[in-house]
């Protein structure tokens, strides 16, 4: 049976303010929880004025603390910013007070220009991004041998367990090193527009799975693949919060020209140039959009051509009441 998961962002919805959102990502784990839903991820934005959440690791804790049983992660860590000695270490208090519940999973976007400037004010130069991971898999493991240019240093507090790693990817080439470590690959279809990055997709998780050498992060291979769905009762509703999301991924000044995510009425309020249009109907390759028989049946066809073990559902829909609603049915139609 494959698996369902949801990766939030803590979104502001139109009237609300940032400590709303974060106590709607809550009350969303917490609901996904009881629908018997596996993971729960946070995303790292910054600079995004419409999402709360900057720090995963941070909203992790509170989530790992208000749930029992679903998993909690970050969709991902924007490693290419941090000291993978530093993230190991808020890992592995994550893992000793939520032991088996934790999932590390690793991004390589770095963000805007002014977001990069900040985040690395100072450095001299960075870590390669392989190269970031594959310190990351030593200090969780205790794997830090004489050859590694930190020997002796340990990643504290040394624990009996481990949190999961996945590597959220558009790549094969990154498919390839997930494959390598042993770590579990997702395959971000929220990122993408076009037709030829599905493929890209299919051929990245063959790649991992054909390539996978088991590590005592993961002893045999999982894919996932993480769309935007956006699914009601009908599909006119459906289609009218896909509105929402329509105007949302124009992204007009990076993303910063919104200070809340948009309602439908504000999406439907504005003026759309030809181009933005167009852009519009390019971003549909990245949702999945219908009532729950179409949404069903569309993820079941994504699930069979990617050979995924899980679904990461991105739903970015205006109001928690229709996000609540969405993993309601989608919980009902997959379990």
């Amino acid at each position: 049976m494959v698996e369902l998961g949801i990766l939030d962002y803590a979104q502001i919805d139109e009237g609300s303010n940032a400590q709303e959102a974060l106590q709607n990502a809550i009350k969303l784990a917490q609901l996904a929880e009881v629908l018997g839903y596996e993971r729960f991820w946070m995303a790292e934005h910054h600079n995004v004025p419409a999402f709360a959440s900057s720090s995963p690791e941070l909203i992790m804790m509170r989530l790992a603390d208000a749930t029992e049983r679903i998993r909690i992660g970050s969709g991902g860590v924007m490693i290419p910013h941090y000291s993978p000695y530093k993230v190991a270490e808020n890992f592995r208090i994550l893992e000793a007070f939520h032991p088996g519940r934790i999932d590390l999973g690793i991004g390589n976007t770095v963000g805007t220009p002014i977001v990069n400037r900040s985040l690395n004010e100072n450095k001299k130069s960075k870590l390669s991004y392989e190269q970031s991971i594959v310190d990351l898999t030593k200090y969780l493991s205790d794997q830090v041998d004489g050859n590694h240019r930190f020997s002796g240093i340990t990643a504290n507090p040394v624990i009996s367990t481990l949190p999961q790693m996945w590597l959220l990817s558009t790549s094969v080439r990154n498919a390839k090193l997930a494959a390598k470590l042993g770590i579990g690959y997702t395959f971000g279809l929220f990122p993408l527009a076009g037709i030829n990055k599905l493929n890209i997709g299919i051929q990245a998780a063959e790649t991992y799975r054909n390539e996978f050498q088991p590590s005592s992060f993961m002893p045999e291979p999982k894919v996932s693949i993480a769309p935007f769905v956006v699914v009601a009762e009908t599909n006119k509703q459906a289609e009218e919060y896909a509105e929402a999301l329509d105007f949302w991924l124009l992204g007009t000044d990076d993303f910063g020209h919104l200070t809340e995510f948009p309602s439908v009425e504000t999406a439907r309020n504005y003026s759309y140039t030809e181009e933005e249009k167009a852009i519009i109907q390019a971003n549909r390759i990245q949702m999945v959009v219908g009532d729950i028989e179409s949404v069903t049946e569309q993820l079941n066809e994504m699930i069979t051509q990617f050979k995924a073990h899980e679904v990461l559902l991105v739903p970015l829909m205006p109001g928690l009441e229709a996000r609540k609603k969405a993993i309601e049915l989608l919980a009902r139609a997959f379990n």
